[in-house]
């Protein structure tokens, strides 16, 4: 029986096919590696991740307003409708990750939603450079971080603090892909997935990536909202002991994912018919602000490699489709690897590393497990 013979679709509202629920409050859902095989991720299954309840709905989003203050020259107090109208729209592929994706392969486990690899999608996403906006509104030279919130009221339902309000340096928000995006693959952005306004800030973990966008705070120091102090979104400088409590130690902000790859084909449990001789495997990589180089894969626990080919990013931040042809020995049970490797020569390791409190930044190998069944 294959993985997509043995799955469920265990979540589908909101138009989703497949996911598998890890909350529900919040409303937290991961896409199966099988199902991210395509090019461009279908809003079907791109994952969910939300870090409170669902904001009210407005009746028509040309009317969504948000704000622009703080280290400014000029106050802006925009519409979705002023934007489109007011500035150069632009459209690009790119990859929204989860700061958590990989989470439950860390041993011992960590605390969050268990991730597997599915906290990932590559979209493609309209909208307008958040640095045009930020210099109509004229960056002061005090400027130094951003600080964004959005509609969504807390985990119980409280508007009065935010669910989640984290923030960039100022060159990350000058960055010509961090968007202020309307629609997702050539429709109106999904209200669950932000709509009609969010942010989306490529390469870093998604959770700056502000849904139902209602402010940007210009400040002149590090943004200090929810989900930006204490161990939020923080790794240890040196390594850590797994298990320890993170308490006392130095620690820096999780900026850049690192690089990272997926099988997409065949789903982990695929038996092959007899007398099959290779396999084609499929998948995806990406490496948060670098570029992916190589991807290769292993049958052999890594005694030997081989390479695969890769397809050229539409832009900076889509993510890399490869593809490579595994010669079979034989019928037998055969477990195949996926390594990236990205531009600063890092690779993903075989076991999970750089372990923490609350599991961020594990890029672990993706395996997957095929049987090659004896002849009848």
């Amino acid at each position: 029986m294959t993985m997509q013979e043995r799955a469920k679709p265990v979540f589908d509202l909101f138009g989703k096919e497949g996911l598998t629920l890890l909350g529900d409050k919040p409303l937290v859902a991961e896409t199966p590696e099988f199902l991210l095989d395509d090019e461009t991720t279908p809003i079907s299954h791109f994952f969910i991740r939300n870090n409170g309840l669902l904001p009210e709905t407005i009746a028509n989003p040309e009317d969504w307003r948000f704000t622009v203050d703080g280290e400014v020259d000029r106050v802006l107090d925009l519409s979705l409708a002023d934007l489109k109208n007011g500035f150069r729209p632009k459209h690009y592929r790119m990859v929204l990750e989860c700061g958590g994706n990989g989470r439950s392969f860390f041993d011992p486990k960590a605390e969050g939603n268990p991730w597997t690899n599915g906290g990932v999608g590559c979209a493609e996403w309209t909208g307008v450079s958040l640095k045009d906006v930020l210099k109509e509104a004229g960056l002061k030279a005090s400027a130094l971080f951003t600080g964004h919130f959005g509609a969504d009221p807390d985990k119980n339902g409280s508007h009065e603090h935010q669910a989640m309000s984290r923030g960039v340096p100022i060159a990350k928000a000058l960055e010509e892909h961090t968007l202020l995006a309307w629609a997702m693959n050539g429709e109106k952005l999904p209200f669950i997935h932000g709509g009609p306004l969010r942010l989306v800030v490529p390469g870093w973990p998604g959770s700056l990536s502000q849904k139902w966008l209602k402010r940007i705070w210009v400040r002149d120091r590090e943004h200090d909202g929810p989900g930006m102090t204490g161990l939020s979104y923080r790794m240890p400088v040196r390594p850590l002991p797994p298990g320890s409590d993170g308490m006392g130690v130095e620690l820096r902000v999780l900026e850049s994912m690192p690089v990272r790859s997926i099988i997409t084909a065949p789903a982990d449990g695929t038996g092959l018919a007899a007398g099959t001789t290779s396999i084609e495997v499929r998948g995806a990589a990406w490496a948060g602000d670098e570029e992916v180089v190589r991807v290769d894969c292993t049958i052999d626990g890594g005694a030997t490699w081989l390479p695969a080919t890769m397809t050229s990013p539409r832009n900076r931040y889509d993510w890399v489709r490869w593809c490579v042809e595994i010669p079979l020995k034989g019928e037998g049970y055969y477990e195949i690897f996926a390594r990236a490797i990205d531009s600063k020569g890092r690779a993903q390791p075989f076991h999970a590393a750089n372990w923490n409190p609350n599991g961020y930044g594990c890029n672990v190998m993706h395996k997957v497990a095929v049987t090659l069944v004896a002849e009848a």
